[in-house]
């Protein structure tokens, strides 16, 4: 059984990470080539997202015992194999994981263009991963609701 209130407390903290971001949203790329702190701020939330996201799939992996993901961006992609999230969305959070390790790794520059893209343009499609997951949790606690005859 998936531990619903650790995935709703997690959904929670990624709206709170949305709100937050949504303050950089109309950020130009020189504005925030030009300030190590604003890079520093939306970098790592952006990571911490990610990570939130990540952490959420691979509770319901575990919990559905779906195949074990070899990589962040395999993680969406087994929630795709199984019908949680969809072709679309799963092409963007593969995206995301794989910024995500950019971020982390630090392999060269990061791309401000890409950041400033994401800030955006892609911050919704964290919004369509939180309703993939409620979603799936509803859809669970309709099959375990008893139904009575009357």
């Amino acid at each position: 059984m998936v531990d619903k209130p650790l995935i709703l407390r997690k959904v929670a903290e990624l709206d709170q990470y949305l709100g937050q971001m949504k303050e950089y949203a109309r950020i130009s790329v020189e504005e925030y080539q030009s300030s190590w702190k604003t890079q520093r701020i939306v970098e790592r939330t952006l990571q911490m997202m990610i990570e939130t996201c990540v952490d959420v799939a691979g509770h319901i992996i575990s919990d559905r015992a779906f195949r074990t993901p070899t990589s962040y961006s395999d993680t969406f992609k087994v929630l795709h194999e199984n019908g949680v999230l969809p072709k679309d969305l799963f092409t963007k959070m593969d995206k995301m994981a794989k910024f995500r390790n950019i971020v982390v790794h630090q392999y060269g520059n990061i791309d401000a263009e890409i950041v400033v893209g994401i800030l955006k343009r892609d911050l919704d499609d964290f919004l369509g991963f939180q309703k993939a997951i409620v979603s799936l949790l509803e859809q669970d606690h309709e099959e375990q609701s008893p139904v009575i005859d009357r």
